[in-house]
């Protein structure tokens, strides 16, 4: 079980439950082409969004009857929402779990997606108790892949064609990082 207690505070982030006040500003990156390029879904209307963040609001806590653990990512000094970052839990009996994120283009490259990743990674090691945490992207998608190195996650596989996605096939790249390599300093 992870129920942490919120916000989750970071240097320069807030880590906390969605609400539905973050309506405006999740549309705001989840509607983007190039925000969801890489991500399972297409960009999303304004209803689109409204029922992707009904289904956030339940997902503050991780059980293994709720596998996923979804929070917001609040900028602490102006209160901006500027990414969403995800923890699934894949396998309570092996202690797997996966790591996803989608941040607002606005905020890339100042290291606020590393500063996020870092603690859900610490969440699911050092709360949950996951033995592996991994995470996927798409081959082209070079950020995503260099995030995961920053935090230490090594590539453990590059699947050939192995997705039908968005009506092309892809190239996956896996990344993952185990209990034993997890060093809480950054």
């Amino acid at each position: 079980m992870l129920n942490p207690t919120y916000p989750i505070k970071t240097p320069r982030l807030l880590l906390r439950p969605f609400t539905m006040d973050d309506l405006d500003e999740l549309h705001s990156f989840h509607s983007r082409p190039d925000v969801v390029r890489y991500l399972p879904w297409d960009a999303r209307t304004y209803d689109g969004t409204r029922a992707a963040l009904e289904t956030k609001l339940g997902q503050a806590a991780l059980s293994a009857e709720n596998g996923t653990f979804n929070i917001a990512v609040e900028l602490r000094e102006t209160g901006a929402l500027i990414g969403d970052i995800f923890l699934f839990w894949r396998s309570p009996e092996h202690r797997q779990g996966e790591i996803g994120f989608a941040f607002h283009p606005d905020y890339h490259g100042q290291g606020l997606a590393f500063e996020a990743s870092r603690e859900i990674l610490r969440l699911g090691f050092d709360d949950l108790g996951l033995h592996r945490i991994y995470g996927r992207c798409d081959a082209r998608n070079d950020a995503s892949a260099r995030l995961m190195e920053r935090l230490g996650m090594r590539r453990e596989a590059h699947l050939v064609e192995n997705e039908l996605f968005k009506g092309e096939w892809g190239d996956e790249l896996i990344y993952a990082m185990l209990r034993r390599e997890w060093t809480p300093a950054a």
